[in-house]
């Protein structure tokens, strides 16, 4: 495969004001390695628009949103959308599959950086982190009585989602003892009997947890899905955990339920609307542990997600189908087909894994 057959453009949210990639290592140099053409696409944007991916064969993206806009008046729209990450709620997969594209995502990469920073933020709340660091720095090192925490060891941790990432964090919590407690109506009940979790429904886990996290993906079925009666639900000495999607959680309902002092606290690493408001009242409470949705960003997130969408593309890249598509019909389309094919027939490449 020449240069001038597969042409790839990555999002520009990649690159920080001095043009240097704000993840560092992507694994990028596997595309180079491959003869891929890649570069950066010219505009910082927050919506792709068919004039930045017309005649691209895949991008790898990460911030920028792909709607029905994306594809209007686009000639010849990529086969492959390659995100770095797991979420796709900006991602229009109706309008991608009508269009013949395909959209991967990068369970693999992010699966073991999210849990372990679920854990983290699991931790700091239990342990009122960000509380006695407050104390040291504002010198009110007398207060530290009014802040004893709580022990993770022998806990009831609820689960709202048990998919890939949260299974991966039960097995980061084993060594404490706990309890797992979940709700996810699409989790085979073999597949949580084998983790030790015990299923159940959303009421029940935010009744019994001394932890509820928030792990589910953001759907129409889980928008709101901790409203303000599920949080009343709550024992007074839980805490909630949300490192998946701020709508998952009401929020203002969060905020009353704080103040009324069920749940005691909360870790957030992401919000309803990012960034918040500058007057949003969970920013004043110290009973609140905050993180600008990038608690889980290290370079071994990094290496995992570049490394994995990078491989998405050097599939498509070879006619192979991606292992990690969203829109799966896609995939049965005769357009998406023909272009697979037209690719394993030009193909030159080597196609085995990224490393």
């Amino acid at each position: 495969m020449g240069r001038r057959t597969f042409r790839v453009g990555v999002s520009r949210d990649f690159l920080d004001a001095d043009g240097r990639n704000v993840w560092g290592d992507i694994r990028l140099s596997g595309l180079e390695q491959a003869g891929v053409d890649w570069h950066y696409l010219p505009r910082l944007t927050d919506e792709l628009r068919a004039e930045d991916v017309d005649g691209l064969d895949a991008v790898l993206f990460a911030a920028p949103a792909v709607t029905a806009r994306t594809f209007k008046g686009a000639v010849r729209p990529p086969l492959l959308f390659a995100r770095f990450g797991v979420g796709y709620d900006t991602v229009d997969l109706d309008a991608c599959t009508r269009n013949g594209t395909l959209v991967t995502l990068t369970p693999d990469g992010a699966r073991r950086p999210v849990a372990t920073a679920a854990l983290a933020l699991l931790l700091a709340v239990l342990h009122n982190l960000v509380a006695k660091d407050r104390l040291v720095r504002q010198g009110r090192w007398a207060e530290k009585e009014q802040w004893m925490g709580q022990g993770l060891t022998g806990r009831c941790i609820g689960l709202l989602g048990l998919g890939n990432t949260a299974r991966e964090l039960v097995g980061l919590l084993r060594p404490f003892g706990v309890e797992i407690i979940a709700y996810d109506p699409y989790c085979p009940p073999g597949t949580a009997a084998r983790l030790g979790v015990r299923l159940a429904d959303a009421d029940t886990v935010m009744a019994e947890a001394d932890a509820v996290m928030v792990m589910a993906a953001l759907t129409e079925e889980t928008h709101h899905l901790v409203d303000a009666r599920r949080l009343a639900l709550m024992k007074p000495s839980a805490v909630l955990v949300n490192v998946a999607r701020g709508p998952i959680v009401d929020e203002a309902a969060l905020i009353a339920a704080l103040r009324a002092g069920r749940p005691r606290a909360a870790g957030l690493d992401v919000f309803e609307t990012e960034p918040p408001d500058p007057g949003n009242p969970l920013l004043a409470m110290e009973n609140v542990t905050l993180s600008p949705h990038a608690l889980a960003w290290t370079d071994e997130m990094a290496a995992g997600n570049g490394g994995s969408a990078v491989q998405a593309i050097l599939d498509v890249a070879c006619g192979r189908a991606p292992r990690f598509v969203v829109n799966r019909d896609a995939l049965d389309l005769a357009t998406v087909q023909e272009r697979l094919k037209e690719r394993a027939q030009r193909s030159g490449t080597p196609c085995g894994e990224t490393s």
